[in-house]
């Protein structure tokens, strides 16, 4: 059974620092692209950033909102990490990480809170 887990969400104020972590496992196809989603109370999900994970590894995308401030980390062969920086009140969302391969895999999310 494929599973994606996140970890580090939580509580920041705002224009502090948080980084989320995302590991896949179980027998999944190699995987094409990793990428961070969120959603907000009331609002669609939407894309975050996300990385390709074959080659050519490393090209990475992000959403307007989060440019300049997030960046998308490739920690490992089914891993990634999302540097959020200078966060702000409208980045409060449950996160989703999601693994491209044979079908599109996704986490349960985790939630991060900014206040203010």
């Amino acid at each position: 059974q494929v599973e994606l887990v996140e970890s580090g969400g939580g509580l920041v104020q705002v224009g502090g620092s948080l980084i989320l972590s995302c590991s896949a496992s179980g027998p999944i196809f190699p995987i094409k692209v990793m990428g961070w989603y969120r959603q907000a109370p009331g609002k669609a999900r939407e894309f975050v950033a996300d990385i390709t994970k074959k080659v050519p590894s490393g090209i990475t995308r992000y959403a307007d909102s989060v440019k300049g401030r997030f960046t998308i980390i490739n920690n490992a062969r089914n891993k990634i990490l999302l540097q959020m920086n200078e966060v702000e009140p409208e980045d409060t969302a449950v996160y989703f990480c999601s693994a491209e391969s044979d079908r599109t895999y996704w986490g349960q999310g985790t939630q991060v809170t900014i206040s203010s």
